[in-house]
């Protein structure tokens, strides 16, 4: 099946329109920790996952250099925890993307897939994604 990603952002034409104290774009290490801070503080932060809960810690095998754990920790492990810390004081997790920002005026105004949201402040933590080489191996090697 094709599909592009403008049509699933205009599968509606009058998205809801969501008051937020605080929008994080991003789930990552950074993402959800501006999310556990925003939480304890209450701020009530929405976090929009994007594609990947987690972003690439997520598809590591093990993390080794990460404080706390001396014998590493997987990178799904620590996602999991990051995020059970952020709920736990508030945060909401939406697995939404952002399709469109519009920072021309207060509120923000972030269109996703499913919502529109209306932010006071937002929280850009998109990370990166990695090049790939294609060259043998590194399927089976990504992440370790």
């Amino acid at each position: 099946m094709d599909f592009n990603l403008s049509d699933l952002s205009s599968q509606s034409d009058n998205p809801e329109e969501i008051p937020v104290d605080i929008l994080i774009l991003g789930s990552g290490p950074a993402g959800l920790s501006a999310a556990l801070y925003a939480a304890r503080a209450d701020l009530n932060p929405v976090v929009l996952t994007g594609m990947e809960l987690g972003g690439q810690v997520s598809l590591t095998h093990i993390v080794e250099n990460y404080p706390g754990f001396p014998e590493g920790v997987g990178g799904n492990e620590l996602v999991e925890l990051f995020q059970k810390q952020a709920e736990r004081f508030g945060a909401k997790l939406e697995f939404d993307s952002a399709t469109e920002v519009d920072l021309s005026e207060r509120p923000f105004r972030i269109k996703t897939y499913n919502s529109t949201y209306l932010a006071n402040s937002l929280i850009i933590t998109t990370g990166a994604t990695p090049r790939h080489l294609d060259v043998p191996g590194e399927v089976e090697l990504t992440g370790r």
